[in-house]
């Protein structure tokens, strides 16, 4: 990406704004490679792979090298607009700081308990049914199925993939560049909207598993909207990262059946 997706810093936020062109830019780079590697290199991985559910092997170690590949374009990004500075300026460049008023800057410790109904909406949510999901790349019937229990039980290697795509999918990956990264960089190119968005945005990036971009839509008002609020990329990262915690979770129980 070139100079001309950057702006001016934005007096009131101090962190390079990007134009419309340069958010675009960054949802690219990462929502067309976790496509290409779910539906192109995906299948291709299965038919060389021996074993139970060769789909999902070759999808876990996949998705996981596209997660990473996220932390890395964070990790570029932030080096080529900030070259150099302390550690607590780049917990502030990626807004992972605690709760902030927007006009004080004044901190607002009382805002985490926002958390509480942020995470049970979410709980909530995940009883509304879904889109259809095709049965090989269920992750649900994997961990239920017979398939997976040959795969999984017992296989500690295994285990330690599902942690790491966990960690990069929740933390270091989707919402370290959805919310740390593009949500603070945005708000000259869309204006109050911005936080709206960066929403449609993350829905529109599961190009990897579009049944789940209906759902991925309601990320807006549970993961952007209190981010953008309170200028922290803390509260996408708890909330997004209850199923990650629910996933290790089911997969443990399964290694250890």
């Amino acid at each position: 990406m070139t100079t001309s997706g950057l702006r001016r810093p934005a007096a009131a936020q101090g962190i390079p704004q990007y134009t419309r062109g340069g958010v675009l830019a960054v949802w690219a780079a990462a929502a067309v490679p976790m496509g290409l590697l779910s539906w192109v290199a995906a299948p291709w991985l299965a038919d060389r792979l021996d074993g139970p559910a060769p789909l999902a092997q070759a999808l876990l170690l996949l998705m996981t090298a596209g997660l990473v590949w996220q932390f890395v374009l964070v990790v570029l990004l932030v080096a080529r607009e900030r070259r150099g500075g302390s550690v607590a300026g780049l917990r502030d460049a990626l807004w992972l700081r605690g709760p902030t008023d927007e006009r004080t800057g004044r901190r607002l410790p009382r805002a985490w308990w926002w958390l509480l109904p942020l995470l049970a909406g979410t709980a909530l949510f995940q009883l509304v049914p879904s889109l259809p999901v095709p049965a090989d790349r269920d992750l649900g019937l994997l961990l239920s199925g017979a398939e997976g229990e040959a795969l999984l039980r017992g296989a500690w290697g295994w285990f330690a993939v599902v942690v790491v795509l966990a960690v990069f999918n929740t933390v270091l990956g989707e919402e370290l560049l959805f919310r740390g990264f593009l949500l603070p960089r945005m708000q000259t190119a869309f204006g109050r909207d911005d936080w709206v968005v960066n929403g449609v945005l993350f829905a529109l990036y599961h190009v990897h598993q579009p049944w789940s971009m209906p759902a991925a839509l309601a990320d807006t008002v549970l993961l952007a909207l209190p981010s953008r609020r309170f200028r922290s990329a803390w509260f996408g990262i708890v909330v997004h990262s209850a199923q990650s915690v629910l996933v290790v979770g089911l997969t443990l129980a399964v290694v250890l059946s």
